[in-house]
């Protein structure tokens, strides 16, 4: 997709850009709401590709819709639900290979399920900083210096001290670990650091929904059921609305298929 930039230079617009000018476009026109059109019938409880029986939801807020975007979900680009919600432009995302109603995303959403969905993101790399000295101060050199890089942190867990020692762990994109490395071994020799190690093929599984504020127990279930199909958790994350955990690669699928059953969404 092309359009024009401030500079009146044609650009190509990104990933996701239709989406974004779809809902700028509704704003500025102060559209009832925005339909976006694609090859799915709507938002669903998990990607259908894995779970066949995934249903579509009927509804889910906006704060949803952004979890699920920024966790893995590939249905609505990021940049295009956050400025749907910065502008409470309704969205009915829908298929367009037919006249059935698809998902209506709104300012508040459905809150009686504890989880609306499950998703994944396979592109992720976790990198342990070693023996980093336990002093004040230390994590904010670390997390500046990769800042400066652009390179985006996920999940960070610091093990405890051991005579004045500790090991940071944290996860980023799989793509950026190639650039990262050279970065974050300069870091830990410049704060005398014991090395830096790194493996690729992690993943992260999430669950999300806006319920999970009013039911209590929503986590304990979901390391139970990860712990019956003997899937190890690396590192694990949260918000109010959603619960991500860090797991091998390998086990994407059947976390997610357990996952799926265990919350009730099929």
């Amino acid at each position: 997709f092309q359009g024009i930039s401030q500079e009146e230079d044609i650009t190509t617009l990104g990933r996701g850009g239709s989406d974004t000018t779809a809902v700028a476009l509704a704003t500025s026109l102060k559209a009832a709401s925005c339909e976006i059109y694609t090859d799915v019938g709507g938002i669903y409880t998990a990607d259908p590709r894995i779970v066949s029986s995934a249903k579509r939801l009927k509804k889910i807020s906006y704060d949803e819709m952004l979890e699920l975007s920024s966790l893995g979900a590939k249905v609505m680009q990021l940049r295009s639900a956050e400025l749907a919600k910065r502008y409470n432009v309704r969205l009915h995302v829908r298929s367009t290979f037919s006249n059935k109603s698809g998902t209506m995303i709104t300012k508040r959403g459905l809150e009686a399920p504890g989880v609306s969905g499950v998703t994944y993101d396979k592109d992720q790399a976790k990198i342990t900083i070693q023996s980093v000295p336990d002093r004040p101060g230390i994590a904010s050199v670390i997390f500046n210096e990769i800042a400066k890089e652009n390179i985006n942190v996920d999940m960070i867990i610091q093990s405890a001290s051991l005579k004045g020692l500790t090991d940071v762990s944290f996860t980023i994109a799989g793509t950026d670990l190639k650039k990262a490395l050279p970065a974050i071994k300069v870091i830990a020799k410049r704060i005398k650091a014991k090395g830096v190690a790194s493996s690729k093929g992690i993943a992260k599984v999430s669950i999300v929904g806006v319920g999970m504020r009013s039911h209590p127990g929503v986590a304990a279930r979901m390391f139970s059921c990860l712990a019956k199909e003997r899937i190890n958790i690396g590192m694990i994350s949260t918000s109010e609305i959603k619960i991500s955990c860090a797991i091998d690669g390998k086990d994407v699928q059947k976390a997610v298929k357990s996952l799926h059953k265990e919350f009730g969404l099929e």
